[in-house]
């Protein structure tokens, strides 16, 4: 069974790379966690190798050693002989291509699958769920298609927001979750805010963070959820 940590963002606004999360991350990987490999391929106009030194520079000081795929020549075996798997935010079209342009959607997804611990932010989160349909990016690349690693049997939609200035005259996220859900009417979306996180363990989904997530499914009003209460329903 998967073991899943999902954040909605990788900074709060104010705080430093992933701070916010460095507690929920130790206690994920804890201590038998040495080498994590990294997916900075969602990165666009910042380098993998600017990219990759942020998240060094954010979790090697909890005891974590991490590699790049971008630093070696099989990304495949990377992702096999490390201990945990951590995929980063970006762009979710360009970071679906890359994985599926590498092959690593298979490896990945069976690594996750047996149990080698796997996080993701923004991007890495939209892609552990059954498609990238939620995601708030433009398609600046073309993917072979939108199906994600189905790590999880519901969709993501990272950096959820409630408010809809005045002024802007477009759709508020809300109702473009409301599209997914009239021609998609089985899914269940989790509209995950700023600060915000999931993780799964088997048949267990607990929030973390301080606000509550917000649900959609067809057919049922939409509904907040706080930290605490039951969330195993989307596992189902």
């Amino acid at each position: 069974m998967p073991r899943l940590l999902l954040l909605s963002n990788s900074i709060n606004s104010g705080d430093s790379y992933l701070n916010h999360a460095r507690k929920w991350i130790s206690h994920f990987f804890g201590s038998d966690t040495k080498t994590i490999a990294f997916v900075p391929w969602a990165g666009v106009t910042l380098s993998y190798k600017d990219y990759c030194y942020k998240v060094r520079t954010a979790l090697e000081p909890l005891g974590y050693r991490i590699v790049s795929v971008h630093e070696v020549p099989g990304p495949a075996a990377l992702i096999h002989d490390s201990d945990a798997i951590a995929i980063g935010g970006g762009n979710t079209f360009k970071l679906l291509k890359m994985l599926q342009d590498h092959k690593l959607m298979e490896v990945i997804r069976n690594e996750a699958l047996v149990g080698k611990p796997f996080l993701g932010w923004s991007a890495g989160s939209n892609v552990a769920a059954p498609s990238i349909k939620t995601t708030n990016d433009m398609p600046i690349v073309q993917p072979v298609n939108f199906d994600a690693l189905n790590l999880i049997p519901f969709q993501i939609n990272p950096h959820f927001l409630d408010s809809h200035p005045g002024s802007f005259m477009g759709e508020t996220r809300e109702q473009r979750i409301m599209e997914f859900i009239t021609e998609n009417p089985s899914a269940y979306v989790a509209g995950l805010r700023e600060g915000s996180a999931l993780t799964v363990d088997g048949d267990t989904v607990e929030l973390l963070g301080p606000n509550p997530v917000r649900i959609f499914k067809k057919g049922e009003n939409p509904r907040e959820i706080n930290p605490g209460d039951p969330l195993s329903f989307l596992l189902s």
